[in-house]
């Protein structure tokens, strides 16, 4: 990096492209999920192992049919710059997925890690590969808290 400035937007752009990520996630938005890789980018989520852009599609599509609702929040990442095109990317996250069967509603939670590799190409730092892993999982039965229709919902595409 050329400068303490560099280093500042390259780190607030690769923080908008996981944030872009989880938004895209939980609003079951393939397009804006696909977004945040490098066209040729590999993702390996332990079930899923193949490419970003294909992983997008999956990834919506299973959660708009197993999941009435989710939340992806990430923690503060630790980004190490190996050249000024390439950075090492780490970011805890916690998932919730708010589901339902015969039983009534369920929670599953999960608390893991991205292992990214971000590239800076064409003037833009994107996912060139992740690596999901896994540090926690739980599934709970619940009740619903505050009365139907109380809120809006949040958007799904």
């Amino acid at each position: 990096m050329e400068n303490d400035l560099d280093v500042i937007a390259a780190e607030r752009e690769i923080r908008r492209r996981l944030l872009d990520y989880c938004r895209g996630i939980d609003r079951c938005d393939a397009e804006l999920v696909a977004s945040v890789y490098h066209p040729d980018a590999t993702d390996d989520h332990g079930a899923f192992q193949g490419l970003g852009v294909d992983f997008a599609r999956y990834a919506t599509e299973k959660l708009r049919s197993h999941a009435d609702a989710t939340m992806h929040v990430i923690g503060d990442s630790i980004i190490d710059f190996t050249s000024s095109t390439t950075a090492e990317v780490e970011t805890p996250v916690m998932a919730w997925h708010r589901c339902s069967d015969a039983d009534g509603p369920f929670l599953e939670r999960f608390g893991g890690r991205y292992f990214d590799r971000f590239e800076r190409r064409d003037g833009a730092w994107k996912i060139a590969h992740r690596q999901v892993t896994h540090d926690w999982d739980a599934k709970e039965r619940v009740e619903p808290a505050f009365p139907a229709g109380r809120f809006t919902p949040s958007p799904r595409t």
